[in-house]
């Protein structure tokens, strides 16, 4: 199956893509590498909760998120390509977890974006991987997370 067939199969559709929040552009091309900038968990506009994980947020709840943020991502990434089915290989995912100073599961809150990129792009979507903690994200987001495609 193709990435486009696997997302209709898992019964995603891709939103309309969000509104840059500050002066810069979502998705940068060179060569066959395109770099998404950092992509919150926004629905309709909005976050659908804020704070940090470990304290006001949920592991649960910042993993779906994650997933949110993925799927916002994709949407990015398709608007710009065309076609998910141009994705070779998912590169590399940078996740900044808004942390409470305790907190120490941050790479549990990105397997939701790990795990989603393997389900539609196969081995293509296995990345290397960097999860941060950090003490605050824009809007008070509980994450912010960037994204590397290799395109063909």
């Amino acid at each position: 199956m193709s990435p486009e067939e696997k997302l209709n199969a898992l019964g995603i559709e891709l939103p309309e893509i969000p509104k840059p929040l500050g002066s810069y552009i979502p998705i940068v091309k060179t060569g066959n590498l395109v770099f998404l900038s950092g992509m919150l968990p926004l629905t309709d506009g909005k976050l659908l909760r804020q704070g940090r994980v470990g304290e006001k947020v949920s592991v649960e709840e910042a993993s779906e998120d994650a997933r949110t943020t993925a799927i916002n991502a994709l949407a990015v990434l398709k608007s710009n390509i065309g076609s998910l089915n141009r994705v070779r290989r998912c590169i590399k995912i940078t996740g900044y977890i808004s942390s409470s100073s305790e907190f120490t599961e941050q790479p549990r809150v990105l397997n939701a974006v790990s795990d989603l990129m393997f389900e539609i792009f196969g081995e293509a979507g296995r990345h290397a991987r960097v999860a941060v903690g950090v003490n605050v994200l824009p809007l008070n987001s509980p994450l912010e997370i960037e994204f590397i495609f290799e395109i063909s």
